[in-house]
């Protein structure tokens, strides 16, 4: 299969423009939804649990349809599955739009993930396969600013949106997506892989065990857990012994691809604490309506995206472990200040947000860009949706934890003497523990994947042709 392929570079750069604005939809679609849920609510007379499915239903189908999007770069071209995701999102989006009862909503909500899913399986395999390695870096920074817009402009829009219109309006801006598919048709290439067979089995047990996990971690069931851990054993036995798995299992004896997919896990999941984290601590401590939420926030984000490429080019001129210690001494710098600041003014709290989001946006960068060095080119399609759906796990793992640490309630103790505010501690605890899990992990990544190893990956790397 060909799967690194050499473009023109307007060409190139017009697929980056272009995955930004889809990408930025596709985010702003999937966050949107959390500002709109009382309102739905109330519309439909639900109870939280029951209007949560809006949110949890789509998170689950987005998981597993990352991966699988990757898994299936292999068989058919970037042109197709693009058109056939895209086609989808809209349908789910026309959906939503004239549902008149709450499983039409709900319909809706997995058809558009089902289709919007293509999105970031596609951003992560883009700049691997259509730029070499010394311009890798460039091309995932510049995607990083779809993701950082799309986080700041979704609560903002969606707040707008309730308050003038309707929340059904939300899903005609998922159509905007249409407009770049004539675009995508005429410049993605038709290349794809040779006809195989598709381990179906496989991709249903893999499938099935990140949707109980998900929701294990949603639901905070351990019966859940164990269902998963079952299906997790099921998968590893179906690819071993399947003649064509859907994930070869030597994918996984890759070393460096393993830990990276570890690490990404852990680093995400900690840095996804600040857009989770402090909509909650602005509405708990400082009683801001989601659409002050929403400005205060947009700093940070926007200046993210402003420095996204700049992160990128860091990585590229100076190696991945460089941006990958910046963005951990951005997220340190961020969790000590917000710990400290927990129950202040917004304005201190909009001022040192901006070195969690960076730090953040650099660490999606760096990870994405050592893991996509760790893989041989027939592994880069599924290997990159894999990184797509440990992502989206781990911000829901993070999501669960810090949910469950927040629910059980005020907290008397006071790890930073700095806070005055009891109703704060438990926020500034978080942040000061979060800022020490970023330090082990810096060290972590450091022994794996510390200079002299990514010389000697970056080297093999950029020996074999670019075809």
């Amino acid at each position: 299969m060909q799967n690194n392929h050499s473009v023109p570079k307007n060409n190139g750069e017009l697929m980056l423009g272009l995955l930004v604005f889809t990408l930025i939809i596709s985010v702003m679609n999937a966050t949107m939804f959390n500002v709109v849920l009382p309102n739905i609510s109330k519309q439909f007379q639900l109870s939280p649990s029951q209007v949560s499915w809006i949110i949890t239903g789509y998170m689950i189908v987005y998981a597993i349809g990352s991966v699988t999007y990757g898994k299936l770069t292999d068989r058919y071209s970037l042109k197709n599955l693009l058109t056939f995701g895209l086609l989808f999102f809209a349908v789910g989006s026309v959906v939503g739009l004239v549902a008149t009862q709450y499983w039409m909503v709900i319909a809706a909500r997995i058809v558009q993930a089902a289709g919007a899913s293509v999105i970031p399986a596609i951003a992560m395999i883009v700049p691997v396969r259509y730029f070499s390695p010394e311009r890798r870096g460039r091309a995932l920074g510049t995607i990083a600013i779809g993701f950082a817009l799309g986080l700041a402009l979704g609560p903002i829009v969606a707040g707008i949106v309730s308050s003038v219109w309707n929340w059904r309006v939300l899903f005609v801006i998922s159509l905007l997506s249409l407009l770049t598919l004539p675009i995508y048709r005429r410049f993605l290439d038709d290349a794809k892989g040779a006809a195989s067979k598709m381990d179906f089995m496989g991709g249903s047990l893999l499938a099935g065990t990140v949707a109980i996990l998900l929701l294990a971690l949603t639901k905070g069931s351990s019966w859940l857990a164990l269902a998963g851990a079952f299906s997790i054993l099921f998968f590893l036995l179906r690819i071993r012994y399947a003649s064509a798995p859907f994930i070869n299992p030597v994918l996984f004896r890759n070393k460096p691809f393993s830990f990276g997919l570890i690490i990404t896990f852990v680093m995400i999941g900690i840095s996804f604490a600040f857009p989770f984290l402090t909509p909650q601590l602005l509405s708990s401590a400082n009683h801001l309506s989601p659409v002050f939420i929403g400005i205060v926030m947009l700093p940070s984000s926007l200046i993210a995206a402003f420095l996204g490429r700049r992160g990128g080019k860091l990585a590229d001129e100076k190696g991945n472990p460089f941006l990958v210690y910046t963005a951990a001494a951005l997220l340190i710098i961020g969790f000590i200040c917000m710990s400290s600041v927990v129950g202040m003014s917004p304005v201190f709290i909009a001022i040192f947000l901006i070195f969690g989001v960076l730090g953040q946006s650099f660490m999606q960068i760096a990870m994405s860009n050592t893991v996509s060095r760790t893989l041989s080119k027939e592994h880069i399609g599924v290997g990159m949706g894999l990184f797509s759906m440990i992502t989206f796990i781990s911000t829901a793992a993070s999501t669960a934890a810090i949910g469950k640490i927040l629910d059980s309630g005020i907290s008397t103790v006071r790890l930073n003497p700095i806070p005055q505010k009891s109703t704060t501690f438990v926020y500034s605890n978080i942040f000061l523990v979060l800022a020490i899990l970023v330090i082990v992990m810096a060290a972590v990544y450091s022994v794996q994947f510390g200079r002299g190893a990514k010389t000697a990956r970056d080297e093999k790397m950029e020996s074999e042709p670019v075809t």
